[in-house]
């Protein structure tokens, strides 16, 4: 296992260093604007596929069934909006950050609140993500020879600034669909495993599927948050604000050589989301399966559902391979792609490294210092959810983006759809206060009016920002340049 993981990430180096680039800003940050559309589609695979995907999905079968292709159905929604709505606006301003345009169309202030609101996020959520799979790690790997927690912890994040610090996204790009391919594969060969285990034939696996009672896909009982209308619709609105607004997922797709190349590169990639998932889906009716089968008792929580399995032998003793190297690259992808991000917003958003006048010279020095900076905010994040020894806060994180999200979904939409100027140096208490009455309200529906919010909640905070918005706006006709016109659906 060891040497198994040492050539993946002598591979990741080899990589890294022959497609590097020259290691500029321009590389780090945009890749020159030539990048393959059909390479950067496929590492988004990767990208958005973390390794909490891995271990999770697979045990969401026996609460959820395969109700959650219900939201991947409206992704494909979703990624067609970024497609065809944000990606142009992006294009036409010729932005590195995406958080520019709030800038651009209503002043530094909202520049600002969007850009931190992005960090607070991207850093606890891919932090929370990347702890995860440092604890399988040390379970399956680093325990065995010793190895302290925080040295597993520390050993990953070097390895990922190792092959990201010189090129960034431009390497990034390469290294993204190398570990998209090993990942899908050791998908495809641990649900190949599960099949063997349980003496499957291809029709046998169908059956298997058709009678199991966690195969069912649609919902339509409207109170249930899985329901088929809410899933779709939130679906739809976690693409838009999480992929459309996220300078992780948007960096990428802003390195294509034209805005035709990146709309292929995002419609092509949305289309991956329900066969892949289903693959995930259809490993946790096979291990439920295979759980029944051996007289084993299914872990409560869900995500311990592969993880046990894999540890206890049941799946055989080669699998873990698989399985390890599966969670790496998609954990991987994932945290090397939310590092350049974070990197890049930073320098551009914050400190300015690209506005007129800067030296060249510093604004390089200055973003080797921030990824570093980023690398060991990583590592205190992780420690800190270690430290606390409660993965439930992994839960509370990923409820938080509903809340840090919100207000971009607000601020955006505002921007792109009406000609009001807002008082810029207001935004961010609106931005602040959105979340705050959201959170009351979320607290509140349930014991008043019986009502539990799902992932709607992302659209309710998006309306609140709005209405704030709207309710400190100017009365004034044009604002802003010509390219500024609102995109039409």
């Amino acid at each position: 296992m060891v040497l198994t993981l040492a050539a993946y990430f002598a591979l990741l180096l080899a990589v890294s260093r022959r497609k590097g680039g020259r290691g500029r800003n321009d590389d780090f940050f945009r890749a020159g604007r030539e990048s393959p559309w059909w390479m950067v589609a496929f590492g988004m695979i990767g990208a958005s596929i973390s390794g909490v995907s891995f271990i999770s999905v697979p045990g969401w079968v026996a609460s959820t069934g395969m109700s959650y292709l219900q939201m991947c159905m409206g992704f494909v929604a979703g990624y067609a909006a970024v497609a065809f709505i944000l990606l142009p606006l992006y294009y036409r301003l010729r932005l590195t950050s995406i958080y520019a345009y709030a800038g651009t169309r209503f002043g530094p202030a909202s520049h600002r609140t969007s850009a931190l609101f992005f960090l607070l996020s991207k850093l606890t959520g891919a932090a929370a993500r990347l702890y995860l799979v440092c604890l399988v790690l040390q379970q399956f790997v680093a325990a065995p020879l010793g190895c302290p927690f925080p040295l597993t912890v520390l050993a990953v994040l070097l390895l990922i600034w190792a092959y990201t610090h010189r090129s960034g996204i431009r390497t990034l790009v390469r290294t993204d669909a190398l570990q998209t391919l090993c990942m899908l594969l050791a998908l495809v060969g641990v649900v190949a495993v599960a099949v063997r285990q349980l003496g499957l034939s291809w029709g046998g696996l169908v059956d298997l599927v058709r009678e199991s009672p966690y195969s069912y896909v649609f919902v339509w009982d409207a109170q249930s948050p899985q329901a088929f209308w809410r899933q779709l619709l939130s679906g739809a609105f976690i693409v838009v604000v999480m992929t459309g607004l996220d300078q992780d997922m948007m960096q990428k797709n802003l390195t294509c050589r034209t805005l035709r190349e990146a709309q292929k590169d995002m419609c092509s990639y949305g289309l991956t989301f329900l066969p892949v998932n289903f693959l995930f889906l259809l490993l946790g009716i096979l291990l439920h399966a295979l759980c029944a089968a051996r007289g084993i008792v299914p872990p409560a929580a869900g995500d311990e559902l592969l993880p046990r399995l894999v540890a206890s032998g049941a799946l055989g003793a080669w699998v873990v391979v698989p399985f390890t190297i599966g969670i790496v690259a998609a954990a991987f992808s994932s945290a090397d792609s939310a590092l350049t991000a974070l990197t890049t917003s930073c320098c551009v958003d914050l400190i300015g490294v690209e506005r007129p006048g800067y030296p060249a010279a510093r604004a390089e020095r200055v973003r080797r210092v921030v990824h570093v900076a980023m690398v060991l905010a990583f590592f205190a994040c992780i420690l800190a959810f270690r430290a606390l020894n409660d993965t439930n806060v992994i839960n509370a994180i990923y409820v938080m983006a509903s809340y840090t999200y919100g207000p971009l979904l607000g601020l955006y939409a505002f921007g792109l759809y009406t000609r009001r100027r807002v008082r810029d140096r207001l935004v961010p208490v609106v931005a602040v206060a959105a979340p705050v009455l959201c959170a009351l309200l979320d607290y509140a529906a349930p014991r008043l009016w019986g009502y539990t919010f799902g992932y709607e909640l992302l659209l309710l905070n998006g309306l609140l920002t709005a209405a704030g918005l709207w309710l400190l706006s100017l009365r004034m006709g044009q604002v802003g340049p010509e390219s500024l016109k609102p995109v039409a659906l």
